[in-house]
């Protein structure tokens, strides 16, 4: 299988960046090598994509292109490069220069490729992408709707540079605002500018970012930069594709809040579960090092900053900052009272910057494009963009950018493209397991994503999880399901968490099981209540939210549950059966095909029936109905 470069071998082929001006001409010098016309095919080799077959994709177009007869024409370069973000539609291939986008490639599509493609300049029909509302595919990137209606800052480069490679990056600009920063601009000038930006926290928080910079910095010894990479949401992968596809954006931003707060060290705290986002950091960091672009006295500068990359177990509680700084320091991840503030005493006691993935990614625009660029997208409160992991009952899943004050219906229609089969929009999730689900009709559909917007509906913006959920969903189970995630991610600390979660869960789960009592919706709330107020951490304080949204938005569920013993959705299968309604059967048979334990009979073109003693409720004859005849009883 395809596999990059070793650090130590790209490495050996840069140059030492001796000044920021070095930088710039050598970053001149790589941009006259690159005809930006020269043809190149663009493999995504992101997680996704790989699970697909991406690498074997990557292998076979290589040598497709090696052994073509290309007859004086230019020979295309293969490029990997991380995650495009359109990742239900993976393996992806884009096609340079003529911006041509290719989907669901398969290694037995390759030599097609090469020689309709590539020699003869014609596109394959086939792999081109169809959006759900339209008859004909769409060519280009920039007429996909799902690219076309974001606004990429922080993922302009992702799906364009090989991560694993440092010139290429440099071609893109990474490294330019660091160098401004050393060449032009003083610590205060630094901070001052990333308060101006109103950046806050893109890790769930959403504290102002320049302040917390500001803070650090006014505290006396040694200062240490932190990068949260723990991301632990069911369903979120942006930090991973992040620094699986740009890692120098997260290193660069870094450095620049390094000499912001007078710090040396730095240490980037990533999932172990996340092993191809460590090879990719371990790779960027001996790069940037070996050009001087990080380590002793970088561009030349009396500046250093040293990073090192540590991998956390995969506990969900350490995506809070204090647990993060015990577990870096090799104790036990659990969290600490917040009258104790990470920037006075953090890692290993001492005055600590941490920041989120994303929130670094960010700081090598502001820095060099300015604060007011940055705050021209977004809202006065919100600035700049978000990006979000669209996941759930939705055509596009993937990774998308907006701008902050984007609403719920741009982001799950305009770019998720709406919901498969014709399904009614019934609620999105957003904030992980400690987020909320917010109902669907007209009045949120159009709310707008921001600090404060969500909150006022039960949710939270959190890190980016962003869960679309369909008119077959149980707001019920969906509750259960949070709840056990977060039972078993609790560090047992404290009793209102650790205690509380375990009653909520097991009512939930005497609900979904049909042995709900009267009273159980109050008792949920009470607990709920208790638990969010008196936790002491913040994954605590916000750990009942699913339970405590769901019961204000859809008490009809809870109420169905437990006094008529039935799941409205068909989900918990103790409480629901299956039902072809004879007068709206056709008798296509597709149902009797779909189903894997031959439970349903009858003749074509008459109504069939359901054996309900066969039936494993596994839906499959409910999805595949097109004329909606089987009911959920």
């Amino acid at each position: 299988m395809s596999q990059p470069s070793s650090a130590a071998q790209v490495a050996d082929e840069v140059r030492r960046i001796i000044s920021p001006a070095d930088l710039e001409a050598y970053r001149r010098e790589l941009l006259t090598k690159n005809d930006p016309n020269a043809p190149k095919v663009i493999v995504c080799c992101g997680t996704g994509c790989q699970a697909s077959g991406s690498l074997d994709v990557i292998d076979a177009m290589k040598k497709a292109v090696a052994e073509a007869g290309w007859e004086g024409k230019v020979v295309p370069r293969v490029k990997r490069t991380g995650c495009h973000g359109f990742c239900s539609r993976g393996p992806l291939v884009v096609i340079e220069p003529m911006d041509l986008f290719y989907q669901q490639v398969s290694v037995d599509d390759v030599e097609e490729i090469v020689k309709t493609t590539l020699i003869g300049g014609e596109p394959i029909k086939r792999l081109l992408y169809k959006p759900p509302d339209s008859k004909e595919p769409v060519q280009r990137v920039a007429e996909i709707p799902f690219y076309s209606k974001q606004s990429r800052i922080v993922l302009k480069n992702i799906g364009k540079i090989d991560p694993f490679n440092i010139e290429d990056a440099l071609t893109h600009g990474a490294y330019q605002a660091l160098a401004k920063c050393l060449s032009s601009m003083g610590p205060r000038q630094v901070i001052d500018e990333v308060m101006n930006s109103k950046l806050r926290g893109r890790g769930g928080a959403g504290f102002p970012t320049g302040l917390k910079w500001d803070s650090c910095a006014r505290v006396e010894g040694t200062r240490y930069v932190i990068c949260n990479a723990d991301e632990g949401d069911p369903g979120a992968f942006m930090d991973r594709s992040l620094l699986e596809g740009d890692p120098h954006s997260v290193l660069e931003g870094m450095a620049i809040s390094a000499f912001a707060v007078g710090s040396n060290r730095g240490y980037i705290y990533c999932r172990a579960e996340y092993p191809l986002a460590v090879r990719t950091l371990t790779a960027a960091i001996k790069q940037a090092e070996a050009m001087g672009l990080l380590g002793d006295n970088i561009m030349g500068t009396d500046f250093s900053f040293k990073l090192t990359v540590s991998t956390g177990a995969g506990a969900f509680v350490c995506g809070e900052s204090s647990a993060l700084m015990s577990s870096l320091e090799g104790k036990v991840g659990r969290p600490r009272p917040k009258y104790i503030r990470s920037v006075e005493k953090g890692f290993r006691d001492s005055p600590s910057n941490l920041n989120n993935v994303e929130t670094f990614a960010n700081i090598p625009d502001i820095i060099f494009k300015g604060a007011d660029w940055f705050k021209s997208y977004g809202t006065e409160r919100s600035a700049g963009t978000k990006v979000f992991a669209l996941t759930g009952n939705v055509h596009n899943v993937g990774l998308v950018e907006v701008p902050m004050g984007s609403s719920l219906r741009e982001i799950v229609y305009g770019i998720g493209g709406g919901i498969p089969n014709k399904r009614e929009l019934k609620a999105v999730q957003t904030g992980g397991p400690s987020g909320g689900c917010i109902p669907i009709p007209a009045k949120f559909l159009d709310i707008n994503v921001g600090f404060g917007k969500l909150a006022e509906v039960g949710s939270m913006m959190g890190s980016g999880g962003m869960i679309v959920m369909d008119e077959d969903t149980c707001m019920v189970e969906v509750s259960r399901y949070f709840i056990n995630f977060l039972v078993e991610e609790s560090c047992g600390q404290c009793s209102p968490c650790r205690e509380g979660l375990t009653r909520m869960l097991e009512i939930l789960t005497r609900i979904t099981q049909g042995e709900g009592r009267e009273g159980d919706i109050q008792l949920l709330q009470e607990i709920g209540t208790f638990t969010n107020s008196f936790s002491l951490c913040g994954l605590g304080t916000s750990a009942a939210n699913p339970v405590l949204s769901t019961i204000r938005w859809f008490p009809e569920e809870y109420e169905a549950h437990i006094r008529e013993k039935k799941c409205p959705s068909g989900v918990c299968k103790k409480l629901f059966h299956y039902e072809i309604q004879a007068e709206t059967c056709t008798g296509c048979g597709l149902c009797r095909r779909k189903c894997p334990v031959q439970a349903i009979s009858g003749e074509k073109k008459k109504a069939h029936s359901i054996d309900q003693s066969l039936c494993i409720k596994c839906m499959e004859c409910y999805k595949n109905c097109k004329f909606k005849a089987i009911k959920v009883l």
